[in-house]
């Protein structure tokens, strides 16, 4: 029979158990086996010495420690499942007693998962959501479209405004001395458009081609590159050509232009308001779930959190996000030097908030168990079909990958998130700063 006790009411605890004599005979009589096969001994041809012999010269409790290695993990498993635990963490294994012809007894000190005593979560008041697409909504994001198919033109003899692109050589210095990096020839630079460095950008403006003007600028304190942050530069620049947008016209051949499954410009309307609204809307539930889960695990009370649950959900996090990295065709490798960041920098940022990612998921499962939800086998061979449409992959070695219970307990979190989000209501007024965001957001 195991027994638990739990240290000061935390997550964690000892969990005491024995191993029955017959488990621990069989151990003993397995590494018995094995150890004899590596020995010699005089009169006996190697593997071949008889166990009364052995035990005489050794002892058989040389065997103890490979019998417990043998026998251990079974019995360790056997155990959490009686006492009715989750361990979260690997067991620190102490010995109580390894006496001959009695039971060992074990302890196993470890981290489980805390308790978790839901509070409400259905019918929760959460704020509320405009999902309108207005025109200049839709005009706003035609009007990206007509940016995006605008042709450079020439300036002859012009001055280079904003919006414009300047063609130019630069070369840059600090203290007189030139540093890596910090040359181009022949770079294409839309003015206006944030990509260098803080006022670069605007001292070119107003210069036509041919022009050779020196721009002097300050890094930023946060700087990427540590050797050049907060540092004055100067830069050579020699300005060989200035273009402008020609943008095309509002009109049907813009329409087909854009898009070839469209013929007419109130057709690319009608489609872009469609995009639009499926955006948006999709962009409120995911606000929805997220504030709806905060509040239930507000309502929640959860026991302490270990760390090594924590460091998990860091680890998953950081795997994942490099993982989608690598499929954009960027190694963890190439991804640090492109941010001016490492993975203790990543690390710590994904580790900020673990904590309550830890309890969301927790508060998931107890709603889980509350509501008795389950995945259906429809709802697993509907969530394989999903997965190898998403990742490419044929159905069998998504089945490899995922087990059936790793499948059903996704589709099981993935209901208890709808319970929580559909039954929501949204009735409290928007914060004044949401407002101000929205008005924003509307003014792209």
């Amino acid at each position: 029979m195991a027994k638990w006790e739990r240290e000061d009411d935390k997550s964690r605890g000892k969990l005491t158990f024995e191993i029955d004599v017959k488990t621990v005979q069989k151990g003993i009589d397995d590494a018995f086996q094995e150890t004899k096969k590596k020995i010699t001994v005089p009169g006996f041809r190697k593997g071949h010495v008889p166990r009364q012999i052995f035990n005489q010269m050794y002892g058989e409790e040389s065997l103890y420690q490979d019998a417990l290695n043998k026998v251990l993990p079974d019995a360790y498993e056997a155990a959490v499942k009686d006492a009715d635990i989750e361990p979260v963490s690997q067991p620190q294994i102490g010995i109580e007693s390894m006496e001959k012809g009695k039971p060992w007894v074990m302890t196993a000190t470890v981290d489980i998962k805390p308790d978790v005593k839901l509070g409400d979560y259905k019918g929760l008041s959460i704020t509320k959501h405009d999902n309108t697409v207005s025109d200049a909504d839709v005009d706003s994001e035609i009007e990206d479209k007509r940016q995006q198919q605008a042709e450079l033109v020439l300036k002859e003899d012009k001055p280079a405004a904003k919006g414009d692109t300047v063609v130019i050589d630069y070369v840059g210095t600090i203290d007189g001395k030139k540093f890596d990096g910090g040359s181009a020839d022949n770079y294409s630079l839309e003015l206006g458009s944030n990509s260098f460095i803080p006022g670069f950008e605007d001292q070119l403006v107003g210069h036509k081609a041919d022009d050779k003007v020196d721009v002097k600028v300050t890094f930023p304190k946060d700087y990427h590159a540590k050797e050049l942050a907060g540092k004055d530069a100067n830069f050579a620049v020699t300005i060989h050509e200035v273009k402008e947008k020609q943008l095309p016209k509002l009109d049907d051949d813009f329409a087909k232009d854009v898009d070839e499954d469209v013929d007419t410009l109130d057709e690319l309307k009608k489609k872009t308001r469609d995009q639009l609204q499926k955006q948006k809307d999709d962009d409120i539930r995911s606000d929805v779930e997220e504030e709806a889960l905060d509040k239930a695990v507000e309502n929640a009370t959860i026991g302490d959190i270990p760390e090594q649950m924590k460091k998990d959900d860091t680890d998953r996090q950081m795997q994942q996000y490099l993982a989608g990295m690598q499929q954009q065709g960027i190694s963890p490798k190439l991804y640090f030097q492109m941010t001016g960041t490492s993975e203790d920098a990543l690390r710590k940022q994904f580790s900020n908030d673990a904590e309550h990612r830890v309890k969301t998921n927790l508060v998931l499962e107890a709603i889980v168990k509350d509501a008795k939800l389950t995945a259906s086998q429809d709802d697993i061979d509907k969530e394989i079909k999903d997965l190898a449409k998403q990742y490419q992959m044929d159905e069998d070695q998504v089945k490899k990958v995922l087990s059936t219970d790793m499948l059903s307990h996704d589709i099981e979190i993935k209901k208890a998130v709808d319970l929580v989000a559909d039954s929501a209501k949204q009735e409290l007024e928007p914060k004044k700063d949401d407002k101000k965001d929205d008005d924003k957001d509307s003014d792209k």
